[in-house]
């Protein structure tokens, strides 16, 4: 005599893993080539425009530099400065895009969704949009080259656009081994400062090598900010940055230095030109972001801090500037 058959219990599924990407991307399964449509806002915020004062502060300082030499705005060659520098900074920021969202890297990313990992925009038409600001930099950056029959400059800017494009890109990008703030600090520093002040007057004082420093230490603190939000996801995608090396408390004494040091370099020139005290105004904004990277609880709050970096750095190239031709 048979008994009757028991019920198959059903094994219980393997648990659902919490998602760890991008907290603003879907979260149902979709086709992977599914790419939709990006809107103007969308591109604006690619741009990454919390970024931009970091590119006009070196403008600022060199620009104010070269006046204090011959006592004249040379206007036009200024602009063409400032479009050097925001161009090229634009074009670091979807060249990055590009390059990290092929990788996967931002698959993992915890601040603002990025138009590749997104899939708001396709690789290619991201490219291309970082291919377009490169152009213009290189247009305008030519235009600086003929004006100031400064020949050996096109080698400086063809090393720039290098740069710029292995910081993230190709087979071994050295952003990816934590040489990230050294490129910020050279060409978004000394480079962008003392190359607007030689291209106006064919010589660069010590103004604007110690104003390069400034700024190129307050491009180095957002360019930490940014990394310290992201340290653990750096960590998964294997992106080695100079935060992901050193850790969290080293990184922000590190933000910190890079930070203040500015101010003290402010403080020395201030002895020669008395309105550069008015750069201590800009602590109004750098102190809380400070505050904001040793308290901190959730990594997007680093987002406030980074914004506020960047708005001390335009305002300490704008104090700066007026110092030096007051």
């Amino acid at each position: 005599m048979t008994g009757t058959p028991s019920k198959k219990r059903k094994r219980p599924g393997p648990r659902k893993q919490p998602h760890r990407g991008n907290p603003q991307r879907v979260h149902e399964a979709r086709d992977p080539r599914h790419v939709e449509k990006a809107t103007v806002g969308d591109w604006i915020g690619g741009a990454r425009l919390r970024t931009l004062p970091l590119a006009i502060t070196p403008v600022l300082i060199g620009t104010g530099a070269a006046i204090l030499v011959d006592g004249l705005f040379h206007w036009v060659i200024a602009l063409l400065c400032l479009v050097v520098s925001v161009s090229l900074q634009i074009a670091v920021n979807f060249a990055n895009d590009y390059s990290d969202g092929i990788r996967g890297t931002d698959e993992h990313r915890v601040g603002p969704a990025r138009l590749t990992a997104s899939r708001k925009a396709s690789p290619r038409a991201v490219l291309i949009a970082a291919l377009i600001f490169f152009a213009i930099a290189a247009v305008a950056g030519l235009a600086l080259v003929i004006r100031s029959q400064q020949w050996w400059l096109l080698l400086v800017g063809a090393v720039c656009l290098v740069a710029a494009w292995f910081y993230t890109g190709g087979k071994r990008p050295y952003g990816y081994y934590g040489l990230g703030e050294l490129f910020v600090f050279v060409f978004f520093g000394l480079v962008a400062t003392a190359g607007t002040t030689f291209v106006q007057v064919l010589t660069v004082p010590q103004e604007a090598w110690f104003g390069a420093v400034g700024a190129g230490l307050l491009a180095c603190a957002v360019l930490l900010a940014n990394n310290l939000r992201d340290i653990d996801q750096d960590r998964a995608a294997k992106k080695r940055t100079l935060t992901v090396l050193i850790g969290r408390r080293w990184t922000r004494a590190l933000f910190t230095l890079f930070v203040l040091a500015p101010f003290v370099i402010a403080g020395f020139l201030a002895l020669f030109y008395p309105i550069a005290w008015l750069t201590l105004l800009a602590l109004l904004a750098a102190l809380p972001a400070i505050l904001i990277v040793w308290t901190y609880r959730v990594p997007r709050e680093l987002v406030v801090a980074l914004t506020l970096v960047s708005l001390t750095s335009v305002a300490y190239g704008a104090f700066l500037l007026w110092a030096f031709v007051g």
